[in-house]
């Protein structure tokens, strides 16, 4: 471990030593405690003077190195719940939302979160929504709600994160769902029959002849 002052190195001997001077000052504070001699007072005022001596010439890097390394060595990393596993989100694009969506996400919470959050989540719904409407005029009522939500929201300077989700345009959502119907019904019409089975006294019947 390296780090410090003036090109001053924190090896793995000075930590040992460290940590001993660390452990003769706690008995030595006990032994004050107790009623400790004149020279017993002397050797942990000395002590104490070294150990904040040397404190204070350690670097903040070489003191969280030599923190992390004592931890590593006691066992507290591990059974981490990602060890050995992709930490999810890694090597993607920034989101300033992500701890509110990390926060819905782990709690399954819905309808709660700032409204620039919910609109996302209801764009990416949106399409799966307007395919289980009947009629055009249903699409059309559904788009023109989320359109004023989209609007609303950005009119309101209630701070958090920024609107970004767009409003559709109805005649193309229109058109839209048209054509992802079609398909469906295509797709459906497709897939081959499967053959009815005659009633369960045919069976029996055409079984006793």
């Amino acid at each position: 471990m390296s780090g410090g002052r003036g090109g001053e190195k924190v090896t793995g001997s000075t930590g040992g030593d460290f940590r001993r001077k660390v452990a003769r000052a706690a008995e030595l504070r006990a032994l004050r405690s107790s009623g400790g001699t004149a020279e017993e007072d002397a050797e942990l005022s000395a002590a104490e003077s070294e150990l904040r001596e040397k404190r204070r010439k350690v670097s903040d890097a070489a003191r969280a190195d030599y923190l992390i390394r004592d931890a590593m060595a006691q066992g507290k990393f591990d059974n981490l719940k990602y060890s050995g596993k992709p930490i999810p989100g890694l090597g993607e694009g920034y989101d300033p939302d992500w701890w509110v969506k990390g926060l819905i996400q782990r709690e399954h919470l819905t309808g709660l979160g700032p409204k620039a959050i919910l609109l996302r989540t209801e764009d990416a719904e949106l399409d799966a929504r307007l395919d289980a409407q009947y009629t055009e005029k249903q699409v059309r009522d559904i788009v023109r709600d989320f359109n004023a939500s989209v609007i609303d929201a950005r009119r309101q300077l209630q701070g958090g994160p920024p609107v970004v989700t767009k409003t559709r345009d109805a005649d193309v959502e229109v058109q839209r769902w048209r054509e992802r119907r079609a398909a469906a019904a295509a797709a459906a019409a497709a897939e081959p029959v499967p053959e009815a089975k005659p009633p369960w006294w045919r069976r029996l019947r055409h079984r006793s002849s």
